[in-house]
């Protein structure tokens, strides 16, 4: 009785919603929006830093005004006309990373955060969310954009970074469209740059769903030159000066790799179909890192850079969480275990209906027993996001764990598959 309750009310909630049709509220055109997100760890503010118009809009154009996945900062636009939700996104960003660190608690910085939006016809408000890991806001800010701002700065076709397009499934209005970046490469490196490109997109499509949904993607190849080759490795005092200046050593972690620029990496972007960054590093150090709707950044020369790259596009694409953890239980408190994580391939119980309960096959134990990997292939295994107690992944093994091994679990790519979907139909 109460899932028949339920559904009735969640049909109810759907007639009860208007859905947005695109070319009642935006032109064909994207809106960027660059802000500063700063402060310490005891208190953070949002601020405007500059408003870009792009010549086209290659996001989605159904579904404008729901979220595939909760992210730790969410961005609303609403009609100042009757203050309807006219669309929504989400995303991670640096910034609230490093607020869990231990510079933070002592030391105010800012960071750069750019987002692309559909370009309003009409005056809109934008709301900016960004939320602790107990989903409490940490942040907010509401600003009004006009179409008609003659400050919004216009980034035209005619300074368009040289590029190549290494697939097309078809027109950017139904394909979501991924940038690979070059980063370390000087102009006389351009060709090494396009072959790693190549190895990046055969490394995605070689993995489920991925493979099958194939069609449903564009992948660029941009080549962002550099003066130097290689990228910044500060635990051995070498400093470059690249395209996007990234560098390891991020958060003192020697081996995470970043980039705060943001500016320039879409400034890089500017006049070509985007949405989602892949970064491809010119160097043989080991490292990387993913950031949800923001960026993948990886070396492009370490012999596990194929799984890598696909295992950080995890991250900034899918949302998905590490599956690895510590023995040591050095990161315990990233995941409190009183909240469900939103990363759908992790889960401390909380909520575990809303993750893959419905996935493990009838008698499976819970917790499931490592040994007993190859007879339950999805199940609920103790460990994950990097903490060895209380948080569980659907699988022994998977890209978001190991290097090693050569998939995706069972569970992330039914997550990855929804969210492809969502974009595209």
């Amino acid at each position: 009785m109460k899932k028949i309750f339920l559904l009735i009310a969640c049909l109810c909630a759907s007639f009860g919603t208007k859905a947005q049709v695109f070319d009642d509220y935006f032109t064909d055109k994207t809106l960027r929006v660059d802000y500063i997100f700063a402060g310490n760890a005891a208190q953070q503010s949002i601020y405007v830093d500059e408003l870009v118009a792009l010549p086209q809009w290659a996001g989605r154009r159904h579904h404008l005004a729901e979220l595939p996945l909760a992210g730790n900062g969410q961005i609303v636009m609403k009609s100042m006309q009757d203050s309807a939700v006219i669309y929504k996104t989400s995303f991670s960003s640096l910034f609230q990373e490093w607020l869990e660190t231990d510079e933070a608690q002592g030391t105010s910085k800012g960071f750069e955060n750019t987002f692309l939006l559909p370009f309003p016809k009409q005056p809109v408000l934008l709301e900016v969310t960004l939320y602790d890991y107990h989903r409490d806001a940490r942040a907010r800010m509401s600003h009004v954009v006009d179409p008609q701002d003659i400050l919004i700065h216009a980034k035209r076709n005619s300074h368009v970074t040289p590029h190549q397009y290494l697939y097309r499934g078809g027109d950017p209005e139904r394909c979501i469209d991924v940038a690979i970046l070059a980063e370390g490469y000087t102009a006389d490196e351009m060709g090494t740059f396009y072959d790693d490109a190549r190895i990046a997109c055969e490394s995605l499509f070689g993995h489920e769903p991925f493979r099958s949904l194939k069609e449903k993607f564009n992948i660029v190849a941009v080549a962002s030159a550099s003066d130097d080759s290689g990228v910044s490795i500060p635990r051995l005092g070498e400093w470059k000066h690249t395209a996007f200046n990234s560098h390891f050593s991020t958060f003192y972690s020697d081996r995470y790799l970043t980039t705060s620029r943001l500016k320039a990496v879409h400034d890089a972007l500017a006049g070509i179909p985007y949405e989602h960054i892949i970064i491809l590093a010119n160097t043989e150090e080991y490292g990387g890192g993913g950031i949800y709707n923001s960026y993948t950044l990886t070396t492009a020369h370490h012999p596990d850079f194929r799984p890598v790259v696909v295992h950080e596009f995890g991250h900034s694409f899918a949302g998905l969480a590490d599956e690895y953890f510590y023995e040591e239980d050095i990161m315990t408190d990233v995941y409190p275990l009183d909240v469900e994580p939103w990363e759908q391939n992790i889960t401390t119980r909380v909520d575990f209906a809303s993750k893959w309960q419905d996935q493990i096959p009838e008698g499976t134990p819970v917790p499931t027993p490592p040994a007993d990997y190859q007879q339950y292939p999805t199940g609920l295994y103790e460990g994950g996001g990097y903490s060895t107690k209380g948080v569980f992944r659907p699988a022994y093994d998977c890209r978001m764990r190991t290097n090693q091994y050569p998939a995706f679990c069972p569970t992330c790519q039914k997550a990855i598959e929804k969210l492809i979907r969502f974009y595209t139909e």
